[in-house]
């Protein structure tokens, strides 16, 4: 196989395929072949340069209910998402696309050729995945951008959940939005936040604004985050993040009702 193409200059967010110790990136125009090593944290995966195999790994479009004593949606008409690995369930609006266990969605520095994750989530939930769709690079392939996603993430490392919780969403804004400039983020103070099962943790809002505009999918970012620990006593975060400023922008309604669904993962959640 050739050389692997140029990125985008802003590096928007891959999606990986996780089977076994490796996986294949397949969307988003990115490629390369994504190693996952479990020491805590999706943000620490490495890449390597190989081009990557394309592939499919769709949602699968079913409704996850109750089993083995898991729960159901608490919203009516939504659908569960479970991340097993790090013990949180929880509820999006029909409307998001749920990606499977297995799949990792990730940023990386622009610059960076091993393209080593700023932050990561896995088992996402997507809404309008091709939201805005351009070849800003003229190679030829056109790249999707979707409006907004949502997942979980292992914190190894942090020191409170209001630390876990800034620096993801930190991370997030920076990574998918604003890079390499750090200076537009606004970032909002921690607050104590508790879920309708009684989850308590730190949330954190990030957003950015007047950052140039130099592809047709370029926006503003903005990143919540809330950050609590899991049956296991480790940190773990749950975020969304998405484009900001733009008319279908997710509302603050809408997130604070996908917040407050998060749970601890029981067996059963989210299985057919």
């Amino acid at each position: 196989m050739g050389t692997p193409e140029p990125r985008r200059p802003r590096n928007r967010t891959v999606t990986a395929v996780v089977a076994a110790s490796a996986a294949v990136v397949v969307a988003c125009g990115v490629t390369g072949f994504l190693v996952l090593r479990d020491d805590g944290g999706e943000g620490n995966a490495k890449t390597d340069a190989k081009p990557a195999a394309t592939g499919s790994a769709s949602p699968d479009g079913t409704d996850r209910s109750a089993a083995e004593g898991g729960t159901g949606p608490l919203v009516p008409g939504w659908n569960t998402v479970v991340n097993a690995k790090r013990g949180i369930t929880f509820d999006v609006p029909a409307a998001w696309a749920r990606q499977s266990a297995s799949w990792v969605s990730y940023v990386a520095e622009d610059d960076d050729p091993e393209e080593k994750p700023l932050v990561a989530m896995m088992a996402p939930a997507v809404l309008k995945e091709k939201w805005c769709t351009s070849d800003d690079d003229k190679n030829g392939t056109a790249e999707d951008t979707p409006l907004a996603s949502t997942g979980t993430t292992g914190e190894k490392g942090s020191k409170s959940a209001a630390e876990a919780a800034e620096d993801t969403a930190k991370n997030w804004v920076y990574g998918a939005y604003t890079q390499p400039d750090r200076t537009r983020l606004t970032v909002g103070k921690a607050e104590p936040y508790r879920t309708k099962t009684g989850v308590e943790g730190s949330l954190v809002t990030v957003t950015s604004s007047g950052t140039p505009k130099k592809g047709k999918c370029d926006t503003d970012g903005k990143a919540v985050t809330f950050a609590f620990k899991n049956a296991e006593g480790g940190f773990v975060s749950w975020t969304y993040f998405g484009a900001h400023g733009v008319p279908d922008e997710v509302s603050d309604t809408t997130i604070r009702q996908i917040l407050s669904t998060v749970r601890l993962f029981k067996k059963g959640d989210g299985q057919d």
